[in-house]
């Protein structure tokens, strides 16, 4: 299956000069979705992983199936301010500013595998923040998963060492 069929470009989204990448055409079309799933999750099974996490929101589209496909819990990643349990906190810059995204200080324990999955890696911000966290927690990252990847973007560079799969690429 050609998957690039089901993702739109839109052209100067969010901005001028930016050609977004929208998955929704693929999360609408339930057989294309489990295929990319499935497909996702032959990339990542000889990961040995325990638990997928996923920042929000789109990294739960994505981490929360994959990792009822491979039989493993999700953590999710959230925003400041979201999660109703005791939490850790990681900050990262933004264009304009920084953000910050936490996790339950309980999500992962000492050395558990952990794949990091998304919707896209772009320039790396949001999942080099969500590494920190996995490891501050004694987590280990076994990989980082991606439906796509801006390679354009150089992200991959902000993850050195760390196992990175992605169904789409450009470039």
């Amino acid at each position: 299956m050609n998957f690039k069929d089901y993702i739109r470009v839109i052209p100067d989204f969010p901005q001028p000069g930016i050609k977004f990448k929208d998955i929704t055409p693929l999360l609408n079309d339930g057989p294309a979705y489990k295929e990319a799933i499935a497909a996702l999750k032959e990339l990542v099974k000889h990961l040995e992983i325990d638990v997928i996490a996923g920042p929000e929101a789109r990294g739960f589209v994505i981490g929360a199936p994959l990792a009822l496909e491979l039989g493993v819990g999700f953590v999710p990643i959230r925003k400041k301010g979201k999660l109703p349990y005791e939490t850790i906190e990681a900050s990262y810059d933004l264009e304009y500013g920084n953000d910050s995204l936490t996790m339950h200080v309980d999500a992962i324990q000492p050395g558990q595998r952990v794949l990091i999955a998304d919707d896209l890696l772009a320039t790396g911000g949001t999942i080099a923040t969500s590494v920190k966290l996995v490891r501050q927690l004694g987590g280990t990252v076994a990989g980082a998963a991606f439906l796509i990847e801006l390679g354009y973007l150089t992200g991959r560079d902000k993850l050195e060492g760390i196992d990175i799969v992605s169904l789409l690429k450009y470039e």
